[in-house]
């Protein structure tokens, strides 16, 4: 099992948006389990809900896990997404 703790970076938390993204990436990792612990609660990202209902605001810290064959790469791109300050519509267009 690897993990690694992150700040929600985004400036309007782990809505929708965010969320679809970090589930869709989480899809990639069929082959490993993936689960994110908060202060808010626990999510094994096999849905968009139990993601979106942990209500995850900026600043709010999130230890990802991942166990598999791809643990590492897993960990790393889930973490990198809470990381990730999402930008809906991009202002730099």
């Amino acid at each position: 099992m690897v993990e690694r703790s992150v700040t929600v970076k985004n400036d309007d938390g782990i809505h929708c948006r965010p969320s679809s993204e970090i589930i869709a990436t989480a899809n990639q990792f069929s082959d490993c389990a993936l689960r994110i612990s908060t202060p808010k609660g626990e999510s094994d990202l096999s849905s968009i809900m139990s993601l979106i209902v942990l209500g995850l605001a900026k600043g709010d810290s999130v230890t990802v896990r991942a166990e598999g064959p791809r643990e590492a790469e897993a960990c790393e791109k889930i973490a990198s997404l809470f990381e990730f300050n999402f930008d809906f519509p991009d202002a730099n267009q």
